[in-house]
């Protein structure tokens, strides 16, 4: 009996498997904070952010995406648009680890062997981000320019991240998007303006913090077509 459960258990494993189209790749772009230290601008890149990705395209209109990307916020209220943020001479460095598990959306049919068939489409990326950081905090009794110290401990935090990209197909094997993230952070302490056991704290006390990831993506496609690229 196990034996013809085990037979069957593979088979529809690998049904399932050719059924399906895969994507691995790269992430290459910058990330910047929005947050109480530094400037207000939305999108303005200011370190380096790398990455890797896996999708599933169990659709044509819907892939399942899991991302993992690496990068340093830097804040400094020197590069900030108020005079006040400017004259307090604030910044701050923080190395962020990302692990993000969400979906895309194309906004048209894409089918990824047929290149004259929508070879590009507009996409929407929504999900769940668990990140690491550094736990940071600034000391009062330091004259300015004041850089946030570092406790030497990381922070464990959740965020919900929302992107908006375009995809082209390159061939049938190679697809490149360019892509703006927005991750709304479950804390308001990213760059150390309200830490846990330390009694500074400063800043808009009931806004969460924000960060940013814009770049492309570079991926190759693998496994067999799905039975709706054949029709």
């Amino acid at each position: 009996m196990y034996r013809y459960l085990y037979i069957i258990v593979t088979f529809l494993a690998v049904q399932i498997a050719s059924a399906q189209r895969y994507e691995v790749g790269l992430f290459l772009g910058g990330s910047n904070p929005i947050s109480d230290v530094g400037s207000t601008f939305y999108v303005l890149p200011n370190a380096p952010a790398v990455g890797g990705l896996f999708k599933w395209n169990f659709h044509e209109r819907m892939s399942a995406r899991i991302q993992i990307t690496q990068t340093q916020l830097k804040g400094d209220d020197a590069q900030s648009d108020i005079p006040a943020k400017r004259n307090r001479q604030f910044s701050f460095k923080s190395s962020l680890t990302e692990f993000a598990l969400g979906a895309e959306f194309n906004f048209f049919r894409y089918k990824i062997k047929n290149l004259l068939d929508k070879p590009m489409t507009p996409y929407v990326y929504a999900g769940f981000v668990t990140f690491w950081h550094d736990d940071l905090y600034f000391d009062p009794a330091i004259a300015p320019p004041v850089e946030a110290t570092d406790t030497t401990k990381r922070s464990l935090d959740f965020a919900v991240p929302v992107a908006f990209g375009v995809k082209a197909k390159l061939g049938q094997r190679l697809i490149l998007a360019g892509e703006v993230g927005f991750r709304y952070t479950l804390t308001n302490n990213l760059e150390g303006s309200v830490p846990k056991e330390k009694p500074f704290s400063f800043g808009v006390k009931g806004s969460n913090d924000w960060y940013t990831f814009s770049g492309i993506t570079l991926t190759y496609t693998f496994g067999e077509e799905p039975c709706y690229c054949r029709k």
